[in-house]
């Protein structure tokens, strides 16, 4: 059994109290004390979500499934929607629009630049749109995304507001009422610190309203939200068998963010950060994102002309146990893509990066000043 330091874009390394909660005795998945379990995740998301939508659970699936169930909730054929396109997985929602037989309008910006929102209200004044879609964090390229500048676009033109968080939630502010967020999705693996296998949800009474008023039903038994809240609800029907010590394990992770607080860990995140970007500057590397729009989870490393980052990050993972993510698209070969998550967004964790990517870098004859990163890191305030 080999245990790496996980440094990509997701998963992170799991606590040792959410791992221990996988060991917990299989309940069934009606029994009163799972449900009394999943009760305590509603009500613990709500506060992570910073939320008072009561329709909040974590659907039994990865972050895709999030935006799988979301999409195919409230697009319906024919819709107008316009999807913001920074990134890669702005690309990826609206393809999953069209699929559902959306009308879709792509906000292009560049990859690394956060989107100007004046686009985005150009885009929505062409024509009535039921829904705008953005990424919060684009995890491809490391760059954040204004959320409460982008749903405030949304409302002015009474488009519902969706939004992907899944790389944000847990490790950066995300409060769903405040920014104006009809509906948000994100995963359990990233900054929340649990298991792979959840995808936290929540949706607001304008998105209810839309399912509602459904001209044809949600065209999926599974992601179909009414069908679901029965089993999550007061009703507590059965809807499918959910992952259950992925439940356990997702609950306690819950419950460690909370007992830490959330703008603690937020600040934990940012200081991370601060030191990855201090050590990585000290070394002559840069990060793709403006400074004000970067990302503390995700950092996007930009990569000098003739470095071979593949072997790069196969010396990193097999002679240090440390995985790193490669560029994603448009960015394939040109960035790394550095995670500082969850339990991993510590000083500890980024020293021990930097130490290892001097290392691995002088194998590959690139040898950056001997020290320096490290020496920066500890150096930052």
């Amino acid at each position: 059994m080999i245990e790496r330091l996980l440094l990509g874009p997701g998963p992170s390394n799991v606590p040792h109290e959410a791992l221990l909660a996988l060991l917990r005795p299989t309940l069934g998945h009606l029994d009163p004390d799972f449900l009394a379990t999943m009760q305590r995740v509603r009500e613990r998301l709500q506060q992570v979500f910073v939320t008072k939508n009561p329709h909040t659970l974590a659907v039994s699936g990865t972050g895709t499934a999030g935006m799988e169930m979301m999409l195919t909730n409230l697009v319906e054929p024919g819709d107008r929607v316009v999807v913001v396109v920074n990134g890669f997985f702005g690309g990826r929602g609206a393809e999953m629009a069209r699929r559902l037989g959306a009308d879709v309008v792509e906000v292009k910006g560049a990859w690394g630049q956060p989107i100007d929102p004046a686009a985005v209200d150009a885009a929505l004044g062409q024509a009535k749109t039921a829904l705008l879609y953005f990424v919060h964090a684009e995890t491809s390229t490391g760059v954040r995304n204004d959320a409460a500048a982008l749903a405030a676009c949304g409302r002015r033109r009474d488009a519902l507001v969706l939004m992907d968080c899944v790389t944000s939630l847990g490790g950066l502010p995300v409060t769903v009422d405040a920014f104006g967020v009809d509906a948000a999705f994100s995963g359990s693996q990233k900054c929340l610190g649990a298991p792979c296998g959840l995808a936290p949800i929540t949706f607001g009474a304008r998105a209810l309203a839309k399912i509602a008023a459904r001209k044809k039903p949600v065209p999926s038994i599974y992601f179909d939200l009414l069908w679901l809240e029965k089993y999550w609800g007061a009703e507590k029907s059965y809807h499918h068998t959910a992952p259950i010590q992925n439940v356990f394990a997702f609950d306690e992770a819950l419950r460690l963010i909370l007992e830490e607080g959330l703008e603690k860990r937020f600040e934990r995140h940012a200081s991370a950060h601060r030191a990855l970007a201090a050590g990585l500057a000290a070394m002559g590397f840069e990060l793709l994102p403006p400074a004000a729009n970067r990302l503390p989870m995700l950092n996007a490393i930009v990569l000098p002309e003739g470095l071979d980052e593949a072997a790069l990050r196969k010396r990193l993972l097999l002679h240090h146990s440390i995985e790193i993510g490669a560029g994603l698209g448009d960015l394939k070969g040109k960035i790394l893509r550095v995670g500082l998550m969850g339990r991993n967004a510590n000083r500890a964790a980024v020293i021990t990066f930097l130490a290892a990517f001097e290392e691995s870098l002088r194998t590959l004859g690139k040898a950056p000043p001997a020290g320096a990163g490290v020496a920066a890191a500890l150096a930052a305030s």
